[in-house]
């Protein structure tokens, strides 16, 4: 049992790393974040750590050669969805700029990240974590079940701590925030598929 829990501490720590860097740049992109949003997003991330890893156990244990089939499409998918959500908010920031008045100037708009784009974030940050069915699949369901709860428990801390963090940058980079937070998931999307393509 303390092997299952171990081990499954350091899978989180490792799938949560993605999650994390994405924690930061909407830490920065919302410095004003309250507390019951910072816990909405960490546990939007962590629901989905803890969801994939089940999926993963599931199509292993069922359609093995389908779901290895489909895992080499996991670093493109995780890669066009943080291109995509980066691009949109450094595209939005800049148009927000050019279009905005003298009003908009003295008090710049508050960049809010909609929940749609929490959950695709979440689905590319934690896409990886299907994965984590190759090395759980010899688990009862029971401690499949066990080691997602911890991997989704430990990856809700890790977020938080990046939420915490990335407030703290945000606050003093306010005026390109969401340009910033825009080109950390395109840089995040980038570095998940090298390391799933190339291997890096």
């Amino acid at each position: 049992m303390f092997q299952l829990f171990l081990n499954s501490i350091l899978l989180g720590i490792g799938l949560a790393m993605d999650a994390f860097s994405v924690s930061i740049a909407n830490g920065i992109v919302e410095p004003e974040m309250k507390k019951p949003r910072m816990f909405m997003m960490a546990g939007i991330y962590a629901a989905f750590q803890f969801i994939m890893p089940v999926l993963g156990w599931m199509l292993v244990t069922t359609l093995e050669e389908m779901f290895t089939k489909f895992s080499i499409l996991i670093p493109w998918i995780a890669l066009i969805l943080l291109l995509f959500i980066g691009g949109k908010m450094i595209v939005e920031t800049i148009i927000e700029k050019r279009k905005g008045n003298q009003q908009e100037k003295e008090e710049p708009k508050a960049t809010r990240l909609t929940f749609k784009a929490l959950i695709v974030q979440g689905i590319a940050t934690s896409i990886d974590a299907l994965s984590v069915g190759f090395t759980i699949a010899d688990y009862s369901i029971l401690r499949a079940f066990a080691a997602s709860l911890i991997i989704g428990a430990v990856t809700l801390m890790i977020c938080l701590i990046g939420l915490i963090f990335g407030k703290k940058i945000g606050s003093k980079v306010s005026g390109v925030a969401s340009v910033i937070g825009g080109a950390i998931l395109i840089f995040i999307g980038i570095e998940i598929f090298v390391k799933g393509v190339f291997g890096l």
